[in-house]
């Protein structure tokens, strides 16, 4: 509550801190609306202009990966067919029989050649500068084996540890051969390349490396292969292009049993057919350094048999070519940051990375922070390759792999959000599990969309700025009528009556000016109608209850109960009613005459000071000294009973009936309060009240019985007739009963007058 200068309180008004003006709303509408359509064209552009960006940058790069995986497969597919061809080449298959029958010579005469002190023929021998040299041709000196062992272990051996960074034995690609040791001593550590062709140590094996090596080695170049081998029925190596340490390797036994060579030379001669071609997957080769090396076998043909099989190098660099666009990828279509790029089922690259090929530092950076080791990211750029060295784990790589086909935005194979086009290859060889991803970064492929959405945000806040203006000139118009509206309601909730405004215009808003003023007639009528309403209420709880209680009860408390000490109470009903009712036909008729008697008792009690508690069909109870304390009130009691049997008599006189007074009266301690919670009972409980109903439901007869308490309450003298003992908790209670009709009218004490003084 506040208060004015007088002191006088008025009503608070309420805080406003968390509400806002009408007009602030309407501002707030029109800007909401504004805004809100804005954005809803705004977003639906946003995702149409996305939608159509993701699709334009999905379909370059599915067109990319179809173009490059038909590439690859047409590449895989020009192999498989230069190999088939070359199986049937009789000049390939010439040579092979030259090579193997001329390697069989080799180890013939080495067979032949006694051992002395100075001619060893295992690779673990050695001799000294001075030792006696063999008169056989074609067999090693001892000096010549050491100069082999020495650079397995000094130069081979070192070089093969450096690149996989562990200890290796080079002693185990030593081989045991003597056909093979007196090869790689004649031809792999040759420093002169011509000597590739034909060493001029005049065995048959140089004859034949005369004949055929330029031939074979224009096919290796040719076709772009690492290196071409032939190899005989029996798995040795009998030729190579190259001629490194794997010339004259036995593919069966030994360190070479183990290698790629060997898987597909095992499964090239397994298939026991001609024109079948096997490619192997890559794996590090260590011939090669450890480099990751693949081999493509095809079994060789003699006489429509098996004579022996060609092995290629699966030409990594021509793969590179396929994929990067011979490194030209921004004019293939993959703009700045898009590349193609193949991966095998081990999880690792096959062809180039771009990022490795364009910015070496920088992929460095990035292949170490997306998990590779710094060691495996110096390999890739010292190698300047990335193949089987860089691991893609992508969502791309795994959906491939399961075999399927799509696009898909997700987390590059060194970070950051890429597009991203996947399927599995379809390569000759069904045991080569690659897949194929094209890729480019999210913010190069949806570039326009920022470029889109700014001009987008700019076009939105002019028009926000627009509708400002206008929605401040139309809420100011808007809220004027409220305004006369609010003041009028501010009088009204002030206490004033009648208050009116003056419609203006003839739109909605004069309308609710117009109710506005039935409205505030209305409160007007309403108000006097509640006053009215609320006086009726007041007079019907005065009926029901005492005064006290009433307040209370307005005043909402939940549990209204009071103890008070000596009241009589007095319960009784009317004795042949129920008889005489049934004479009526009507249960409304005998009620309507029960309600009669009631009003002439309820009249009588005002008389004599009696308080009604209640009024049933079943009896009337009553009390006296509950509300207004009596000293007395026992006296008023009776009285009040036998001005009861006086109005029974009288009304049975006039209907012709034989009526009277069946009660029940004792004085003592009683509570009174509201019962009930949904509806609420005004009711009166205790020992007296209890015992009133005993000596009233317990009587046979009519009559007015009173305890003992009430008759030592009362100093006059009427005629009690004893009517035995009632039994109590605090003991036995003599009961007495009183007929009025043997009272003299001299005996009849005086009746209380209702304005005796209370206590």
């Amino acid at each position: 509550m506040t208060h004015d200068a007088t002191g006088d309180a008025k009503p608070a008004r309420a805080s406003r801190n968390s509400t806002l003006s009408i007009k602030s709303l309407i501002l707030l509408m029109l800007l909401a609306v504004s805004i809100g359509s804005n954005l809803v064209v705004g977003v639906i552009g946003y995702i149409n202009g996305t939608d159509s960006l993701k699709a334009a940058a999905f379909d370059r790069l599915v067109e990319v990966r179809d173009s490059r995986a038909r590439e690859v497969t047409a590449l895989f597919e020009s192999i498989q067919s230069s190999l088939l061809l070359a199986s049937r080449d009789s000049a390939v298959v010439d040579a092979e029989q030259a090579f193997s029958s001329a390697y069989d010579e080799l180890d013939a005469a080495a067979a032949s050649t006694p051992k002395t002190a100075g001619n060893v023929a295992d690779s673990g021998s050695s001799t000294s500068a001075g030792a006696v040299a063999s008169s056989t041709p074609n067999v090693l000196t001892d000096a010549q084996e050491a100069q082999l062992q020495s650079y397995f272990t000094d130069d081979f051996g070192p070089k093969l540890q450096k690149a996989t960074g562990k200890t290796a034995d080079a002693s185990s690609f030593l081989p045991s051969d003597p056909a093979a040791r007196y090869l790689l001593y004649h031809y792999a550590l040759a420093k002169d390349p011509a000597a590739l062709g034909d060493a001029g140590d005049g065995s048959a094996w140089s004859a034949a490396s005369a004949t055929y090596h330029d031939y074979l080695s224009r096919m290796a170049s040719l076709l772009k292969y690492g290196d071409l081998a032939l190899i005989d029925s029996g798995g040795r190596v009998v030729y190579t292009v190259g001629k490194h340490v794997d010339l004259g390797a036995s593919l069966t036994s030994g360190s070479y049993s183990f290698t790629s060579l060997a898987t597909g030379f095992d499964q090239a001669m397994s298939q026991n057919r001609l024109d079948s071609v096997v490619f192997t997957d890559f794996k590090p080769y260590a011939p090669a350094l450890d480099a990751p090396t693949a081999w493509v076998v095809a079994p060789l043909a003699g006489a429509d048999k098996i004579v022996g099989a060609i092995a290629v190098q699966l030409p990594a660099s021509r793969i590179d070519d396929v994929m990067t666009g011979g490194l030209s990828w921004q004019k293939s279509g993959l703009g700045k940051t898009g590349e193609a790029y193949l991966v095998g089922d081990d999880g690792y690259m096959r062809s180039l990375s771009r990022d490795l090929a364009e910015n070496p530092k920088q992929y460095v950076k990035e292949a170490m922070a997306s998990g590779l080791t710094k060691q495996q990211a110096n390999e890739a750029v010292a190698r300047k390759e990335s193949l089987g060295i860089q691991p893609v784990k992508t969502q791309a790589v795994a959906r491939a792999q399961q075999g399927k086909t799509g696009t898909i935005t997700t987390n590059g194979y060194l970070g950051g959000s890429t597009v991203a086009a996947y399927a599995p290859l379809n390569l000759p060889d069904p045991d080569l599990r690659w897949v194929i991803v094209a890729e480019i970064d999210t913010d190069e492929a949806l570039g326009p969309v920022n470029d889109f959405t700014a001009r987008l945000a700019i076009s939105a806040a002019i028009i926000v700025a627009i509708v400002s203006i206008i929605s401040v000139i139309i809420a100011g118009a808007a809220v004027r009528p409220l305004r006369r509206l609010r003041d009028a309601a501010r009088r009204i909730a002030a206490g004033e009556s009648g208050v009116q405004v003056v419609p203006g215009g003839s739109d909605e808003l004069a309308d609710v000016e117009s109710a506005f003023n039935d409205m505030s007639r209305s409160l007007e009528l309403r108000a006097a109608l509640i006053e009215q309403q609320k006086a009726e209420n007041d007079q019907l709880l005065q009926t029901l209850m005492p005064d006290t209680l009433a307040k209370r009860y307005k005043e909402g408390a939940k549990t209204i109960v009071e103890d008070h000490q000596e009241v009589t109470v007095l319960f009784a009903d009317i004795v042949g009613f129920e008889d005489y009712s049934a004479t009526l036909g009507s249960s409304e008729k005998a009620l309507e005459t029960l309600n009669d008697i009631f009003r002439a008792f309820d009249d009588a009690a005002e008389e004599h000071g009696v308080e009604r508690v209640r009024s049933t069909r079943q009896g009337y109870l009553a009390s006296c000294g509950l509300v207004v304390p009596r000293v007395d009130n026992a006296r008023r009691a009776v009285m009040f009973a036998i001005d009861m049997q006086q109005i029974v008599e009288h009304f049975g006189a006039q209907q012709g009936v034989q009526l009277a007074i069946r009660a029940g009266i004792d004085t003592g301690t009683v509570s009174s309060g509201l019962v009930g919670r949904s509806k609420v009972v005004y009711d009166l409980w205790g020992d007296a009240v209890s015992l009133a109903f005993r000596l009233q439901g317990g009587a046979n007869e009519a009559g007015i019985f009173v305890t003992q308490r009430v008759v030592d309450k009362i100093a006059d003298q009427l005629p009690f007739t004893d009517s035995g003992v009632v039994s109590t908790p605090s003991g036995n209670q003599r009961v007495w009963r009183i007929d009025p009709t043997a009272i003299d009218d001299e005996q009849k004490p005086a009746s209380t007058s209702p304005e005796a003084a209370p206590l």
